[in-house]
């Protein structure tokens, strides 16, 4: 267990060696080495290129993220616990579940125009019935024990959901968060490929255009670096915290 750590710097160590091997093998462009393409990001940072369509996919990641949680969330609890709008709705979910991000995407753009209003929009639309299903499934398996012991303690609403409704939720909760924000950078960069003048996306198909391998490689680790750092600073430790009063 001392050395678990090394466990994931050999495994990236042997990752980066393939590539460099396998790029030396080919000597094409279409497929550069690690130096060349670590050297194109530390020259996009140094340029502030990389830092500009960075701030602005994780500012659309992160309103879609809480406006795609905070409804979703708010949906799923009230069907878990609504059996007969559950039944209702069901249907709903299942054809929004089910229609493409792309479908979506253009038809923000058409109703509300290119937009930032659109783009929120379009990932919210993709995100949401996710999150709903997740949410209600988690409220289906709400101990009723616990909830009517709490009732008969007369806890209050506030108290309840704290100490009672909060810890079992929070497992399905976390696991929406995780899958949401792998869903939404995604689809966030297909928004802006589409329809916005910055962000990742934008950058990534201007790459595309000039056949710039090094370029979309080097944005695509800047992002995943990120995406990768808010897991094991925010999401992992609020999964611990959360989940201190097991044993």
């Amino acid at each position: 267990m001392r050395f678990a750590f090394l466990l994931p710097v050999l495994s990236s160590l042997l990752f980066l060696a393939l590539w460099q091997v396998l790029a030396s093998l080919l000597d094409s462009s279409a497929l550069p080495t690690p130096g060349t393409v670590f050297q194109v990001l530390y020259q996009e940072i140094v340029s502030g290129q990389l830092p500009f369509h960075l701030g602005a996919t994780l500012a659309r990641l992160a309103v879609s993220f809480v406006l795609a949680m905070s409804l979703g969330s708010l949906i799923g609890i009230f069907f878990g616990q609504h059996e007969k709008l559950d039944r209702f709705f069901d249907n709903w979910l299942v054809i929004f579940l089910n229609i493409p991000a792309l479908v979506t995407i253009i038809l923000c753009y058409v109703w509300f125009g290119l937009s930032e209003v659109a783009a929120i929009a379009a990932v919210v639309a993709n995100k949401l019935p996710n999150v709903v299903v997740t949410v209600r499934e988690g409220a289906r398996a709400l101990d009723r024990d616990l909830l009517e012991m709490a009732q008969a303690y007369r806890f209050g609403r506030w108290k309840t959901l704290r100490h009672v409704i909060w810890p079992q939720l929070f497992p399905y909760l976390i696991g929406a968060a995780r899958t949401g924000i792998a869903l939404i950078w995604k689809i966030i960069l297909v928004v802006e490929l589409l329809g916005r003048s910055n962000g990742m996306g934008y950058q990534l198909h201007l790459f595309f255009q000039m056949f710039n391998v090094a370029g979309i490689l080097a944005y695509t680790i800047a992002f995943v670096t990120v995406i990768q750092l808010i897991e094991a600073l925010l999401l992992k430790p609020l999964d611990r915290h959360a989940k201190r009063w097991r044993r």
